[in-house]
């Protein structure tokens, strides 16, 4: 008997993320010498994580024969203190992704159905499926999300809205007086997700924190991969209501995030001058690429995050002259953009080798 007759149907249908390509990969692909390759493919902080977390996660490994803290407690309570808010509305996760599939372990069954934007992180599409559920998917309107055709889109069979606050692969936000109003319009029996993955890059990100202090069911989403440079350690939070964070503990796994983690975090929430110094380099960064590509004469969407939607004409084909170029971008056909690559903030270097590759090898 095959493996797949015995595994649940649903399995067999499943879509699978595809992640963008480690470098060792690709040069081993294309034959091509490691170092001289630059990725800007998963809108990861070129500058890497602060010196002070990177210590800290050196010392962790002093003790990682121990299992870590199963509660996480040390760095809810850190991250409670950070957002005013107490330690039973935090839940840490394995990355930010861990706490959209805990929303889906707790909120989803066939037959529900999950509103979100198109074209907007695949994840949320992916955890909808695989419990069965339904993606209700709202075109964007000129790349941002619509909030009043989103709320059109609710049912009595909605049970999770999801709203990225910059929006990946767009890099687009609503106002926040806009998506409070949307908020403050859900009919009660819909659990409002507020993913904030790239929160830190915005001067002033929205704040429901108010609405969660009224007791709505609202989740926030933040990550440490993005502007704290700690993706490779797998790290994200939630915060919420004590009643949510409850719910979403349960289903959490023992020991969900590892000691390193968690030590390199605390660390890493220590280090606002690292932040700001991350920021102020991202925002030299835009402006280096919008500018090169404005001189190129390609079309791109003004960012509030870490990286630039580019339009290029064949998607795919561009993607794949870069990266025998040795750089890697993201295509995005898979997002239902085959016109488009998504290009992350790199140093200033990256950013200009990209625009020197890009001139060499799109079409225009």
């Amino acid at each position: 008997m095959k493996l797949t007759e015995l595994a649940n149907p649903a399995v067999l249908t499943q879509p699978v993320y595809e992640p963008g390509k480690p470098i060792e990969y690709v040069a081993r692909e294309l034959g091509l010498d490691p170092a001289s390759i630059i990725k800007l493919a998963s809108n990861e902080n070129p500058l890497g994580a602060s010196p002070a977390a990177r210590a800290a996660a050196q010392r962790a490994l002093a003790e990682v024969a121990l299992y870590p803290d199963g509660g996480g407690v040390r760095l809810r309570n850190r991250l409670a203190r950070r957002h005013g808010l107490s330690a039973d509305q935090i839940v840490i996760g394995n990355g930010s992704n861990e706490l959209i599939e805990l929303l889906g372990h707790v909120f989803l069954r066939p037959g529900d159905e999950v509103v979100m934007g198109t074209p907007a992180f695949i994840v949320y599409k992916l955890v909808t499926l695989l419990f069965g559920a339904k993606p209700v998917e709202v075109p964007l309107v000129e790349h941002t999300h619509d909030l009043a055709a989103m709320a059109a889109a609710v049912t009595p069979r909605t049970k999770l809205v999801f709203l990225p606050c910059p929006n990946n692969p767009t890099g687009t936000i609503n106002a926040a007086e806009a998506i409070k109003a949307f908020v403050a319009g859900l009919p009660d029996h819909v659990v409002m997700v507020l993913d904030e993955a790239y929160a830190e890059y915005l001067a002033d990100p929205v704040d429901l924190r108010e609405m969660i202090a009224d007791g709505r069911p609202v989740v926030c989403l933040r990550t440490f991969s993005k502007i704290f440079g700690l993706a490779g350690l797998r790290i994200g939070y939630g915060y919420t209501t004590p009643e949510m964070a409850a719910l979403l503990q349960r289903v959490r796994q023992p020991f969900n995030v590892n000691a390193i983690a968690q030590a390199a975090a605390l660390a890493a929430l220590d280090d606002d001058a690292w932040v700001e110094q991350c920021r102020a380099a991202n925002n030299a960064g835009l402006t280096q690429l919008a500018d090169g590509l404005g001189a190129l004469g390609l079309e791109w969407v003004p960012s509030q995050a870490n990286f630039l939607l580019v339009r290029v004409g064949d998607g795919a084909g561009v993607f794949a002259r870069l990266q025998q170029n040795g750089v890697i971008v993201r295509p995005l056909g898979g997002y239902g953009l085959p016109e488009w690559v998504r290009i992350t903030v790199g140093s200033a270097a990256q950013n200009e080798r990209v625009l020197a590759e890009l001139e060499r090898t799109t079409e225009r």
